[in-house]
């Protein structure tokens, strides 16, 4: 089975791969064949989405399956063709599957009427509350991973976005990727059974350190 980056792949455009690239990095607009060079142009574009989405949502904004496309096209829309667009592959990491390409639309959907809009605008006053709401959208997201690559970092914005809302500052999200990234897995994954305390801990934590002095 071919792989795209980080992840196992298979149906259409599983062979867009820049050419040069050694199959390492996915065919953009910039004829980028560094995964190096890749995640830092990613990196770049993130930093300029956060600062506009950070102005643009305001507290009492109800967030939308629309505007999660939006938030994935502003930010790589300048690398990708595909930006914003609901993948076309399936796609999984390692043993996990996340949810098959043909049904990310209707997915989306429900997100959109069951989720979002029960939890944005996020304008709860309790921390365990806001950590709930976090915890519950941030995993569904990240199961039906709607895009071709960038789903994680995309949950994580809109993670963000949702903090400010609660009156909260950005969130710190180095605790992921330093000593508690199994523990980001093992939560995404019991998700699967509708069991988001996993991530309600380590939102609460996340909440926390951001809270801290610097």
């Amino acid at each position: 089975m071919k792989t795209v980056g980080r992840y196992d792949v298979s149906g259409l455009f599983e062979a867009q791969f820049e050419p040069g690239s050694n199959e390492q990095v996915l065919r953009n607009r910039l004829g980028i064949k560094s995964p190096r060079v890749m995640d830092d142009a990613e990196v770049r574009a993130l930093e300029k989405a956060m600062v506009e989405f950070v102005g643009k949502y305001h507290a009492e904004h109800r967030f939308a399956a629309s505007d999660i496309r939006e938030l994935h096209r502003r930010w790589l829309g300048g690398i990708y063709a595909w930006a914003g667009e609901y993948r076309q592959v399936n796609v999984s990491k390692g043993e996990f599957p996340f949810a098959a390409a043909a049904l990310v639309p209707d997915l989306m959907h429900e997100f959109d009427r069951n989720v979002l809009a029960r939890y944005t605008p996020c304008n709860f006053k309790d921390r365990a509350a806001v950590a709930r709401a976090l915890a519950e959208t941030h995993v569904e997201l990240v199961l039906i991973h709607p895009f071709r690559d960038g789903n994680g970092r995309a949950a994580r914005m809109l993670s963000i976005l949702m903090a400010l809302q609660a009156g909260l500052p950005l969130l710190n999200f180095s605790t992921i990727a330093e000593d508690k990234k199994q523990a980001y897995f093992s939560g995404v994954q019991a998700g699967l059974d509708k069991n988001y305390n996993p991530m309600e801990r380590l939102f609460s934590e996340i909440i926390e350190r951001s809270l801290a002095p610097s």
